[in-house]
């Protein structure tokens, strides 16, 4: 298991915290997110055989959100 905190901006409420916690906790291998709305920044556990680091920041992208690289 991997675990990455990545920068996100563009999130200010909590839609926003549902939008990207939801879509990212959907995607196979995904093991855990949990979105800072304080910090912008989102924390994900997830299984580097199942999903890659650029397909979460992708459905992050995809929600409307910029991910800092």
């Amino acid at each position: 298991m991997e675990q990455v905190t990545l920068r996100v901006q563009g999130m200010s409420c909590g839609h926003c915290i549902q939008a990207i916690e939801s879509n990212v906790g959907k995607l196979d291998g995904v093991e855990a997110v949990k979105v800072h709305l304080e910090a912008s920044t989102v924390d994900v556990s997830f299984n580097p055989e199942l999903v890659t680091l650029h397909a979460i920041t992708e459905e992050i992208e995809e929600q409307g959100y910029d991910v800092e690289q």
